[in-house]
């Protein structure tokens, strides 16, 4: 089984010293090089065929941005996850990157309390990130088709029953890897006037979903905004889930509100879809329409069951247009999938689940 060659770029030696470190401790991981910038970097790639390269995102003479372009002309399909800062500045320049082509990215560590703290920070974000973009052996696995190994044990899926589900009153996206760039073909399509609100989970921290929200906003027909709690989710409206906060919906006699809490972390995920669609299910019932689109892991499995057994839809992403087919995977191959869908059609089939048995 061979290792994973990564190539370490940062201009600060203390934090080569610290990836380097974090990586080394996972008998499928091999650091093959280490460069202070991104000229550094651009002339190594050739020496040490890395399968993965974690880019600065601030450097002298070249920084991330600059250098991902390069990295992108001569090696469109080589996984690169930046390493930005949990700022303003770092989460746009993140969210810059990952529109040129960046696969992921992963936050330095701050305020964590000590080097061990930080290392093992850094161990548990980048490693798992790592491992889905290049394939467990990183063995001629492309960064788009890494499939679910194992399936956690699931009840059968409910039989659809023989009369026609009620007219879908929300819409409840669950995204992760990947879902910037995915949402950003998705929400733009959706039409002005769309008649049931949008709920949108993606695995994220605070900063870049307000963010991300701004972004889509301003290419979307109608709004995107950062959940706050107390709203009303109104139809023709956008919400994201906040970093750190998970989103639900809840009920006060007739009026609906969502809610967003510190409530335990799922799927070690805080937002997590399943939480979100926990909800949903619980809420809406059968009027429901479940997307899941690219990610890592398995958040939004056991949401979706709970909204097929509610009598809701669920639509998921295809394998092929995913950058890592975990998420939409599990869904899929747990027989929970309404329809599985290549990206670009899957504005389309949203927009016709929701007018399908509406008056127009």
């Amino acid at each position: 089984m061979r290792r994973i060659r990564v190539l370490i770029v940062d201009d600060a030696v203390v934090v080569r010293r610290l990836v380097t470190e974090a990586l080394s401790a996972d008998p499928l991981m091999e650091v093959v090089g280490a460069a202070a910038n991104g000229r550094i970097a651009l002339a190594k790639i050739p020496q040490v065929n890395p399968d993965l390269v974690v880019l600065d995102v601030e450097m002298p003479e070249l920084n991330g941005l600059e250098t991902l372009r390069e990295i992108r002309k001569d090696y469109p399909r080589l996984p690169v996850i930046m390493f930005s800062t949990l700022t303003e500045r770092g989460a746009a320049t993140t969210l810059d990157a990952l529109a040129l082509g960046a696969n992921d990215y992963v936050t330095k560590p701050a305020n964590v309390g000590s080097v061990v703290a930080a290392i093992e920070r850094v161990r548990s974000e980048l490693i798992p990130k790592a491992k889905a973009l290049c394939g467990a052996d990183a063995g001629g696995v492309s960064a788009t088709h890494v499939e679910p190994r194992t399936l956690p044990r699931i009840g059968k899926p409910p039989v659809r029953p023989a009369t026609p589900p009620p007219p879908v009153e929300v819409v409840a996206i669950g995204v992760s890897t990947g879902g910037p760039n995915a949402l950003a073909q998705v929400i733009p399509q959706l039409p002005a006037g769309f008649p049931v609100p949008v709920l949108v989970v993606q695995h994220m921290p605070p900063i870049f979903t307000k963010l991300l929200a701004e972004r889509l906003s301003a290419q979307a027909q109608m709004p995107v905004e950062e959940a706050r709690f107390g709203a009303r989710p109104d139809a023709g409206t956008i919400w994201m889930a906040p970093g750190d906060f998970h989103l639900v919906v809840r009920r006060e006699g007739t009026r609906l509100s969502l809610q967003t809490h510190k409530g335990p972390f799922e799927n070690s995920c805080r937002p997590a879809v399943d939480v979100l669609f926990r909800s949903v299910a619980e809420i809406y019932g059968a009027a429901s329409l479940a997307v899941v689109m690219t990610g890592m892991g398995q958040d939004g499995l056991r949401g979706c069951e709970d909204i097929r057994g509610a009598g809701g839809q669920v639509v998921v992403q295809d394998e092929a247009s995913s950058v890592v087919w975990g998420m939409p995977g599990f869904v899929a191959n747990a027989g929970l999938a309404d329809k599985i869908l290549p990206l670009d059609q899957l504005p389309g089939e949203i927009v016709r689940r929701v007018e399908k048995g509406r008056r127009r």
